[in-house]
């Protein structure tokens, strides 16, 4: 458990970040930065002296500085970027910057301090492992997709994020760990993630709708899981370096399953209707975590049931308010 440590948080608003703010504002002294594209936070009604928002872009270098100088981080999260299917593909100028520039103003910033940084933790994606990612290693090789397709400027630029920080580790011995997210969900969730989608449309008795056939294939996280392995990679010394898959493999399941799998646990009205999907999509994301549980100790502890129904029943107490 980190305690009483100095913690930056890009991005930190969205729902893994706030989250996180959660099981750390107690016993350390927190800076979110981010511009709000994204707010989770405001649901987690955290009250406390130790936290501070600024409401910045990361793209906005001058004031990142500034900001970055005086709060002098111990720990850096980096969880700003611009993410989601539909939001890359109608904006992938902006997915390229954010994720790219951003990472790189944040590194750039950094350097004043760089003698106190104790962990760097990055955020990358599953999606650099290209749409068949069965059982993935950390180190099978990162795919760089067909040019031309917008869906895929999002795992490109999470490719080169990587680079930038293996780079700062390498040239200016920068503390990085690097997370490649498998498909996390859980209460606060917000943007659009399938089962966020579905278990919201049953608590509103909407249709839930699957674009395609239903047949991809995904192994969904739960968010306690995803929080354990994010500890572990901010407080474990032999972390540093390394890139892991942090998933749950036993949560593996079709789309299409998914959907019939919430209706029946939820008992909820709504029906599944399927609709043209009009987009490249990632069919297979199944993780190898074995590198994490072997120099971690990483364990997921939540089935996808347990999951589904803790979602559910805070999506009805947050929709019903």
């Amino acid at each position: 458990m980190l305690k009483g440590k100095k913690i930056l948080m890009t991005g930190g608003a969205g729902f893994i970040g706030s989250t996180l703010v959660s099981k750390l504002v107690m016993n350390n002294e927190i800076l979110i930065y981010d511009n709000f594209s994204r707010d989770s936070i405001s649901t987690k009604n955290i009250k406390s002296g130790n936290l501070k928002i600024i409401r910045g872009d990361i793209l906005d270098v001058d004031f990142l500085n500034k900001q970055v100088n005086q709060f002098k981080p111990q720990v850096v999260i980096h969880l700003a970027a611009v993410a989601g299917i539909d939001t890359v593909i109608k904006n992938p100028v902006e997915t390229l910057d954010v994720n790219i520039t951003g990472t790189f103003n944040l590194m750039k910033a950094l350097e004043p301090c760089s003698k106190r940084l104790e962990r760097v933790l990055d955020f990358s994606t599953s999606e650099v492992l290209g749409a068949y990612a069965y059982k993935s290693t950390e180190l099978d090789a990162t795919n760089f997709a067909p040019v031309g397709e917008a869906r895929w400027t999002y795992s490109i630029s999470k490719v080169a994020g990587e680079h930038i920080l293996h780079s700062y580790f390498k040239t200016f011995g920068y503390p990085i760990v690097i997370i490649r997210p498998f498909n996390i969900y859980g209460p606060g969730q917000v943007g659009e993630g399938a089962i966020h989608q579905f278990i919201k449309n049953a608590v509103l008795n909407k249709d839930i709708e699957i674009h395609g056939d239903g047949d991809q294939i995904r192994s969904w996280c739960y968010i306690d899981d995803m929080v354990n392995g994010i500890m572990l990679c901010l407080t474990k010394r032999k972390a540093v370096g390394q890139i892991f898959n942090i998933g749950n493999p036993k949560g593996t399941i079709t789309i299409s399953s998914l959907a019939e799998k919430i209706v029946s646990l939820t008992g909820t009205k709504a029906k599944i209707k399927y609709i043209p999907k009009n987009y490249v999509d990632v069919e297979l994301r199944i993780p190898s975590i074995d590198k994490a549980t072997s120099m971690l100790g990483y364990k997921p502890k939540v089935d996808l049931n347990e999951g589904i129904m803790r979602s559910y029943k805070w999506y009805k107490t947050q929709l019903q308010k």
